[in-house]
């Protein structure tokens, strides 16, 4: 079954968190379980080897074992993203073969750091999209707090015009609530095609990304039912319906966005809603205090409360 993202892709995809054991080797078990999550919350996509899912951290092999372990359970249900950013073209191209093989929708880049001019970034990705092969769907990661490389809306119109693979763009600047105004305003017009928009920036934004003109969300969260209520709840209409409910979790998405710990207090909670078996971060990774537990221990509870309040 062919799941390929286009630019019409919606809804929320979740960067999903790469599951280790308590000695950092890969669980396949717990990703098995952690899909199935994800599934029942009602995800519309899953995004996996990003930047929050450590890639940096895996060997190749690993890599490819999660990947198709993803895809085989997965089972072609909804579009799978493989994160393939990496130095060289040549790893990039053997990733992204061994992806679509299995049943990706798509593939995510980001530029390299050091494409600080609009000449180099666009004859990179122009590299990169002739050595994938124009059959495979590209979303594009526009991250500078990561990469260090600015792009402006112009480049980003020129490289989904120029490139009608590069159909869907991971929106992670910021502060950029008018950047994405104006790239939702300035795409689907005239000569220039559609472009799929989700954002990223650990949701702080959303409702007001979707104000904006946004496909969806495509980040982490522990809680991916709270990204897809309000995603669902904004198609519908029901703007102050949405933010209401993201307010009601904020105080632990907020939690989540620090610097350095957020993935580990991802992976806790994940781990006490019965997820993955460990909350492992491969080293060097961050690790939470005996008061960073409580914290978050006090915080799930008032989330609990202030869930039965809205019901």
């Amino acid at each position: 079954m062919s799941n390929l993202i286009d630019r019409q892709s919606e809804g929320v995809f979740i960067i999903s968190a790469t599951p280790f054991t308590d000695d950092g080797a890969l669980d396949l078990d717990s990703t098995d379980r952690m899909v199935d999550f994800y599934l029942e919350k009602g995800v519309s996509g899953m995004t996996i080897l990003g930047i929050m899912g450590e890639a940096p951290k895996l060997a190749s092999d690993e890599a490819e074992t999660f990947a198709r372990r993803v895809l085989d359970r997965v089972a072609g249900r909804v579009p799978v993203i493989v994160g393939v950013s990496a130095a060289g073209l040549d790893n990039m191209k053997r990733l992204t073969d061994t992806a679509m093989d299995a049943g990706a929708g798509g593939v995510m880049v980001a530029p390299q750091p050091g494409m600080v001019t609009e000449v180099k970034l666009n004859n990179y990705m122009a590299q990169v999209c002739k050595t994938l092969g124009d059959d495979v769907p590209i979303c594009f990661q526009d991250y500078p707090q990561t990469t260090g490389v600015q792009v402006s809306v112009e480049t980003i119109i020129g490289l989904t015009v120029n490139h009608p693979q590069i159909v869907m763009l991971k929106h992670e600047d910021w502060p950029g609530l008018t950047k994405l105004s104006r790239v939702r305003a300035e795409t689907g017009t005239g000569d220039v095609p559609r472009l799929s928009i989700l954002t990223g920036n650990s949701a702080l934004f959303l409702p007001q990304e979707m104000q904006r003109g946004a496909d969806g969300a495509m980040t982490g969260f522990a809680y991916p039912e709270m990204l897809v209520q309000v995603v669902k709840r904004h198609k519908a209409g029901d703007v102050d319906g949405a933010e209401d409910l993201f307010d009601a979790y904020l105080p632990l998405v907020r939690y989540e966005q620090q610097l350095g710990l957020g993935l580990a207090i991802r992976k806790e909670v994940l781990s006490r809603r019965g997820v993955i078996a460990s909350p492992r971060v491969r080293a060097p990774g961050p690790s939470m205090t005996a008061r960073d537990h409580d914290e978050l221990t006090r915080l799930v509870a008032r989330l609990e409360k202030r869930l039965e309040e809205l019901n």
